[in-house]
């Protein structure tokens, strides 16, 4: 049986989950020419452990777009949209998703649980996005969920730079939620950035924008993995 996208993610040597979009927040083209194909290869040549494919219309996504890096790879990927209806749920696994994004900002505290154990039903890895310590505390069975900070406003559709520091204050409530595996998401723009969080306690980062715009997300891995494996006073990040 393949591996949960939880268990991808906690087993990877380099924890990035790598991201699918057509366009930023912005509406500015992320693919540059190239096919979905192309950029999943990349992925795979850097070795991402598991993707996040954006369905969202805010990025150019769609429903197809999942379907289409379904069929073009094995990595268990999470299907980042405006969840809210148990159906959405239903559709994103029959579209092969392995994990689902739950926005906690958008969910009420009930709404938020129930659709949590909706996607446990359905072996989907509930991905719970907080912006806040309030948020935090609404989560349910956080031994199986990723909880996410997102480190981007999604009232101003993510079009910020993102603030890392809301992932660096929030990382003690994360931790205490109980979840196995807390993740810094979005915003995450140097590799020497992306060391920090990790070496400073996150188990994942999600990091999109960044390494669709790398020309080479090998070589941005393995910055990363250098700065990682630093001795912390000598990693210049922050």
């Amino acid at each position: 049986m393949p591996p949960t996208f939880l268990e991808a993610l906690l087993t990877a040597p380099i924890p990035v989950i790598t991201e699918v979009k057509r366009t930023d927040g912005a509406g500015a083209d992320l693919l540059g020419g190239r096919t979905v194909a192309e950029v999943i290869d990349a992925y795979h040549d850097a070795g991402a452990p598991c993707m996040s494919v954006v369905t969202g219309g805010w990025f150019g996504g769609s429903n197809q777009l999942l379907r289409e890096v379904a069929a073009l790879t094995d990595a268990p990927l999470l299907q980042k949209d405006f969840l809210t209806r148990e159906s959405q749920l239903r559709r994103a696994s029959e579209l092969g998703a392995s994990a689902v994004l739950l926005t906690a900002r958008l969910l009420p505290a009930a709404a938020l649980r129930r659709l949590t154990e909706q996607a446990l039903r359905l072996h989907l890895t509930p991905f719970v996005e907080v912006c806040t310590e309030e948020e935090i505390d609404a989560v349910s069975h956080s031994p199986d969920c990723v909880v996410a900070v997102n480190n981007k406003d999604i009232r101003g559709r993510e079009r910020d730079r993102g603030d890392l520091e809301r992932s660096l204050a929030l990382l003690p409530a994360v931790a205490g939620s109980g979840t196995r595996c807390p993740v810094s998401a979005s915003g995450i723009h140097r590799p020497e950035d992306a060391a920090h969080l990790v070496t400073s306690g996150y188990a994942g980062l999600l990091i999109g924008t960044a390494l669709l715009r790398t020309p080479s997300p090998r070589t941005w891995f393995a910055e990363f993995h250098r700065h990682r494996s630093a001795r912390p006073e000598d990693d210049g990040a922050y």
